[in-house]
């Protein structure tokens, strides 16, 4: 049995390996360190290695908000291979009292992967187990900035121990949200700007941006399921499709139904959020959303890129300039955002908003 050092390992969607190791070797070389990552196609996560001066001030710069491809980040790893089925506790407590003293709970993962089903079993098992050791070696900790402690499973003889910090992370098991699909929601996609919001936001964010009485744009609506999440959420929607939107929304008296073509439509009054989920070329929705913020149209918005498949992040990098170009064109600070959700595909969901009162408040005191 042997233990190999790891700098950082990433968990992501199966089939974005190559996007995720793009993403975090240019993360990584504009805080100016070189890290070698090494990606396997369908495996569902990507580990980068670096030396311990570059990793120490990686750890200081980076987190998994700054990434979109990685649904979890996860640092300072050993790799440990060769264990026997007899005793596989001993090993993985071993390698992570080496990484560190004391750790504030610990998570047995494994990748998001069909072939890694198995392994799942396996973890449930451990998990107690692993449990009752780390106590044994009194490696708990009360401090509330201790680590994370990472156990994660690619094989049955092989786990990576690693570890992440409170602010910096997913704090989702995988990276992974664990969403319920409402009874009443007309699709599935109702999940996808849940987690957008979820995922996308911080905390502060939701609180102070997401407000019943809000006014928002729903371009490519029907059949409604990130209407009916807006609804949920006492939004005034105007639903903007040539398709039909389920009755029950319209009944609700929240939601009016423009039949019109979602790249000609304009409101008219400003609202505070747009949200975008049609299918066509990425370049055009990010003109497109970049057209409404720039000309105060919305304040926020929230949409989808479908990315092509052999140059998905190339594509994204492209629709993230043309975006911040619009926008510093009319001198509009922004913040800009972007995230594979669990709940997108072949997609990249996208945040996009400029500091300021929103459309409701300003109708209020105006």
């Amino acid at each position: 049995m042997k233990t190999n050092p790891l700098g950082l390992l990433l968990y992501c969607r199966a089939g974005f390996e190559r996007e995720c190791a793009q993403e975090i070797m240019d993360r990584c070389g504009d805080a100016g360190q070189m890290i070698e990552p090494q990606a396997q196609a369908g495996s569902g996560y990507v580990e980068a290695f670096a030396d311990a001066r570059a990793l120490s001030a990686l750890m200081r710069k980076l987190s998994w908000q700054d990434l979109t491809f990685a649904r979890q980040l996860v640092w300072a790893g050993r790799t440990v291979e060769g264990m026997t089925p007899r005793d596989r506790v001993t090993p993985v407590v071993e390698a992570a009292l080496e990484l560190a003293p004391g750790f504030s709970d610990f998570l047995i993962e494994t990748p998001d992967t069909d072939n890694v089903k198995a392994l799942s079993g396996l973890s449930r098992k451990l998990e107690g187990f692993m449990s009752q050791a780390l106590e044994t070696a009194n490696a708990f900790s009360d401090d509330r900035e201790a680590p994370r402690l990472h156990i994660f499973f690619t094989a049955a003889d092989r786990a990576t121990v690693a570890l992440s910090w409170p602010g910096r992370r997913s704090e989702w098991p995988g990276g992974i949200p664990r969403l319920r699909m409402p009874r009443e929601a007309p699709s599935r996609s109702t999940l996808k700007l849940a987690e957008a919001f979820h995922s996308l936001l911080t905390e502060d964010e939701q609180e102070r941006l997401i407000k019943p009485g809000m006014s928002a744009v729903d371009l490519g609506a029907a059949p409604g399921g990130w209407t009916w999440h807006l609804v949920s959420r006492h939004f005034e929607v105007t639903a903007v499709d040539n398709g039909p939107m389920k009755p029950e929304l319209l009944e609700t008296g929240q939601v009016r139904h423009k039949k019109e073509d979602g790249f000609r439509f304009v409101p008219r009054k400003p609202v505070d959020w747009l949200v975008c989920d049609m299918v066509e070329q990425p370049r055009r929705v990010a003109a497109l959303v970049a057209r409404w913020v720039a000309q105060g149209l919305c304040q926020h918005a929230i949409f989808n890129l479908k990315l092509p498949m052999k140059r998905r992040y190339e594509e994204l990098q492209l629709c993230s300039d043309l975006i911040a170009e619009a926008l510093e064109s009319v001198d509009k600070k922004h913040e800009l955002r972007f995230r594979q959700l669990y709940h997108d595909r072949e997609e990249v969901t996208g945040y996009l908003g400029v500091p300021g009162k929103s459309a409701s408040a300003r109708r209020r005191h105006g």
